[in-house]
């Protein structure tokens, strides 16, 4: 059973260290912003909470800068450590805890979710100018269940992601990931 907990803490790290100036810088996620990626992942950690208890996910997080909320600096956190309590219960697991509302299977919901917390610490990492402590076992675990995702998805893998990144397959896990979910590795603010 992965554990988002520790991503999720990087996550919460992260967001404190964002500066009130850095709302409207870019992120390596196309035409997203600081504000956007912060209201994105407000979106996603409710989704995934609700999924982890077996009830109906809203449609996709999208992200709006205009839409993020003035209290998002106490919110995000709080709802990123309920996220992470959320998915720690083994029966957010079990399909057989899910009365039939979500649209994938117990395990692949979770697995996404610790993917969101992984990659999106990253995006909102290089965008401010921190450093990023990518926890080494949820990346392998993305990276896996990414790679076998494609191969079993490639259309719903398409629609989640943009096209891959080559990366080479001796590159780091980290990197690796990266690439597969269509992000260069070595994307940079502009300036």
């Amino acid at each position: 059973m992965p554990d988002l907990t520790g991503p999720a803490a990087e996550l919460v790290r992260l967001v404190d260290g964002v500066r009130d100036e850095q709302l409207g810088a870019p992120t390596p996620c196309a035409a997203t912003s600081v504000a956007g990626l912060l209201d994105h992942l407000l979106g996603l950690t409710h989704a995934f909470r609700l999924a982890a208890a077996g009830q109906p996910m809203p449609g996709p997080a999208h992200g709006s800068a205009a839409a993020l909320p003035a209290i998002w600096r106490a919110l995000l956190p709080h709802q990123l450590d309920v996220l992470a309590q959320a998915w720690a219960a083994p029966e957010a697991w079990l399909d057989s805890g899910h009365p039939g509302h979500a649209p994938l299977p117990a395990g692949v919901l979770g697995l996404i979710a610790l993917d969101e917390l992984v990659v999106h610490g990253w995006d909102l990492a290089v965008a401010t100018g921190q450093e990023h402590r990518p926890d080494p076992v949820a990346t392998q675990l993305c990276l896996a269940f990414l790679v076998d995702y494609e191969s079993a998805a490639p259309d719903a893998f398409a629609a989640m992601f943009g096209p891959r990144v080559p990366v080479p397959g001796d590159a780091p896990g980290f990197r690796r990931l990266l690439g597969q979910t269509g992000r260069d590795p070595d994307w940079s603010p502009p300036g």
